[in-house]
């Protein structure tokens, strides 16, 4: 069955159960969330119009058109999430966020939601986390080679902070959830703790806790009762303000090795996210030994895709649900602090001078890991494009292409 019959088979059910009135919010929850869980959906948006309620699923990356349902439905679609989740009813007005974990157990798929008031009524995004997948290991990501080696020298390390950046759904948890695999699997006797926001894979001789940012237990405070629990690796989730930052670089700098998340377009653009947060030049080159940053693009179909001297292009069959896409592919690039780059980020560089700087690495050019993606066939110039914009592709690159792992 392709995406538009299945799209369809949704919408007609959707419209039947609408029509049995208010009761039927539950149901209508229930199968929506159900079928994006079949999908492999990784977020379902229910966005309202001033005509209708549009449902939407992010699958692979990309958002795709589901099924609309009638506008008057919406309010009970919302409320019924929201006792779910836990939330409050009656306020309209804020952005609240809970998780349907117990209410949908059974999908094995720990369910996050967030609601925003928009001038049409409260937009809701459910975020989608299988909790059966697979886990992968550090080596089945499909990290280049050279790359894959100067990660795993870092690993190693007895202090500093190596830091993973890119934008949400780019496998940064992935990424660094495979690092700590990896690390406990060393048994080097290293005593590891994580504190994060959720905790979506429990690793076995990891030491993991959740934080509940809003309460007493936030970051911050987690992160310092943690320094007192005699921990030599600490993995934090993400590092969302100043607070925090600091507490993660003075443990970089007293004898913890720090793995963190952080939202950023590029890793230079990870040190001007700090120096913003106001951590001090000095610090940040005294503490960072290295940053990750990538993207998944979507691989190319190996039933359908359209082979040529030049590029491959999509295709579209049954097995792709029609996209010419399935999976998707690693692409990342890593930047070392060395003593050029401490230099520069001292002087107060900005942030396209230190990409210059930090180019001559060799490690540090996401364009040259797309550019060996496209010649080797595992995704199009298109999905390029779309990912990183347009003219960050080097067509010519000689550097090894990403493995075959993928980040589905």
């Amino acid at each position: 069955m392709n995406a538009a019959s299945s799209a369809q088979d949704l919408q007609s059910e959707l419209n039947a159960l609408a029509r049995g009135g208010v009761e039927r919010a539950s149901r209508i929850v229930d199968r929506i969330l159900a079928d994006a869980v079949r999908r492999g959906a990784s977020d379902v948006h229910l966005e309202p119009t001033n005509r209708s309620i549009d449902i939407r699923y992010r699958l692979d990356g990309v958002i795709w058109p589901i099924a609309s349902i009638a506008v008057d439905v919406g309010p009970n679609l919302v409320a019924r999430l929201k006792v779910l989740a836990e939330l409050l009813t009656y306020r309209m007005d804020i952005p609240q966020e809970g998780s349907l974990r117990e209410a949908f157990a059974a999908y094995g798929t720990d369910m996050r939601v967030s609601t925003f008031p928009t001038v049409h009524g409260e937009k809701v995004v459910v975020r989608l986390f299988d909790m059966t997948a697979q886990a992968r290991d550090l080596e089945q990501l499909g990290l280049e080679p050279g790359l894959y080696a100067v990660l795993l020298t870092q690993l190693r390390g007895r202090e500093g902070s190596i830091l993973f950046t890119g934008p949400s759904g780019s496998g940064k948890t992935t990424t660094i959830y495979a690092c700590l695999r990896h690390m406990a699997r060393a048994r080097d006797g290293r005593h590891i703790v994580t504190i994060e926001d959720p905790v979506e894979q429990i690793i076995e001789g990891v030491s993991q806790s959740q934080a509940r940012p809003g309460t007493e237990f936030d970051f911050a405070r987690g992160l310092r009762s943690l320094l007192r629990q005699d921990p030599e690796v600490i993995m934090i989730g993400e590092i969302r303000d100043r607070e925090t930052a600091g507490i993660a670089i003075q443990a970089s700098l007293t004898g913890h090795l720090v793995l963190s998340t952080l939202h950023a377009g590029s890793a230079c653009g990870v040190i001007g996210r700090l120096l913003d947060m106001g951590i001090e030049p000095y610090l940040l080159t005294s503490a960072i030994n290295a940053i990750v940053n990538q993207r998944l693009v979507r691989r190319l179909c190996p039933n359908c895709s359209i082979q040529s001297q030049i590029r491959a292009r999509p295709g579209g069959c049954e097995q792709c649900s029609g996209t010419g896409y399935r999976g998707r592919v690693l692409l990342a690039e890593l930047l070392l602090m060395d003593d050029a780059l401490r230099r520069q980020i001292l002087s107060g560089t900005d942030t396209a001078a230190l990409e210059k700087v930090a180019a001559a690495s060799g490690l540090c050019d996401l364009r040259l890991a797309a550019g060996a993606a496209v010649s080797q066939g595992l995704t199009s110039a298109e999905e390029i494009e779309r990912i990183l914009g347009p003219a960050r592709m080097d067509i010519g690159a000689t550097k090894q292409a990403p493995g075959d792992g993928d980040q589905a």
